[in-house]
């Protein structure tokens, strides 16, 4: 019988299409009201077997540390490379451990990273991965197990990890982690503008709770869910909001011209994705004619790749689907 020893799965970045931040919790959290998109930024995480023993049973586990054999990152994602931790604290390798401590199942893996989702800009990236080393080491342990467990295990990871193995459009409550599917028939173009510098979530949310000691408990903006229902870019450019773009503004106020560029060259809505910094931009999308939509996001392209302020400029569309095994 052959036994698999790689296993890679294919897992989309997130842009918040509405982020309502209530105030600061005593367990030093928020609750959240947050509207995640997965769009078609997919980073690529590979698990292999670091040894030719087979997958160990319930129980046969020495040390769920050693399932955890090291990490590699490549892509073409210029300096955010450079960001992606390549020991135990990345995400995706506490994925690893997590599971093995709580299935007492697994071998020894190594994990490789191939990114395309920016490092530390407010899309996910690390949670996606980490949801993604999740599903690639229950499918190369031979677990099988189901998907709600498996949500279980990637909201003890982070609260966005969730959303990326399910995908498609869903608003979270509570830390974000309790989701729901949301109706969004329409197909969304979008245009990312990728800063050259990094933000942490962690810094984001203390500037949050420095200008906003007031903020109200969040609720779901009903006009945006029509325009997603109703499939309508307009509606839904206009109705894009999030709590923490004035924190992400005040850390790194570049962020702003950058907003007011793509804006500016005809985006129909605008906002700083989670806790920055990359913004997004919609371009388009439900019934709007293919050469309209082609015509407005290159002119958002243009201006933003000559505005000097982005390291790159990246398209995408949503939604699509959670984490795959490819």
């Amino acid at each position: 019988m052959t036994v698999n020893t790689t296993v890679t799965v294919r897992v989309p970045a997130k842009v918040n299409l509405q982020l309502a931040v209530g105030p600061r919790r005593e367990d030093g959290f928020h609750d959240l009201v947050n509207v995640f998109h997965a769009v078609s930024l997919f980073d690529e995480v590979t698990v292999q077997a670091a040894s030719s023993r087979r997958p160990s049973p319930p129980g046969g586990v020495g040390s769920a540390a050693e399932a955890f054999a090291g990490l590699t990152a490549g892509g073409a994602l210029g300096s955010h490379l450079s960001r992606v931790p390549l020991d135990g604290s990345n995400l995706a390798a506490r994925a690893v451990t997590l599971l093995a401590e709580r299935t007492g199942r697994g071998l020894p893996v190594t994990v490789h990273l191939d990114k395309n989702i920016p490092v530390a800009g407010g899309m996910a990236g690390g949670s996606a991965d980490a949801a993604a080393a999740l599903l690639a080491c229950d499918r190369l342990w031979g677990c099988g197990l189901p998907l709600e467990e498996l949500l279980g295990y990637a909201a003890d990871l982070g609260s966005d990890v969730p959303f990326a193995l399910l995908g498609a459009t869903a608003v979270g409550m509570g830390r974000g982690e309790v989701l729901r599917p949301m109706t969004s028939p329409g197909r969304f173009r979008w245009v990312f503008a990728l800063s050259p510098h990094g933000l942490s979530t962690a810094s984001v949310f203390a500037e949050y709770d420095r200008i906003r000691p007031d903020a109200p408990e969040p609720l779901l903006d009903r006009g945006l869910a029509d325009a997603l229902a109703g499939g309508d870019p307009a509606a839904l450019g206009a109705a894009l909001t999030n709590d923490l773009q004035e924190a992400a503004l005040s850390l790194l106020p570049e962020l702003e011209r950058t907003l007011k560029t793509g804006a500016g060259a005809g985006a129909l809505g605008s906002l700083v994705s989670g806790s920055g910094p990359t913004c997004a931009f919609l371009v388009g999308g439900g019934a709007e004619r293919e050469s309209v939509v082609a015509e407005r996001e290159a002119a958002v392209v243009a201006a933003l790749e000559g505005s000097g302020l982005c390291e790159q400029v990246v398209t995408a569309y949503g939604d699509v689907p959670g984490a795959a095994v490819l």
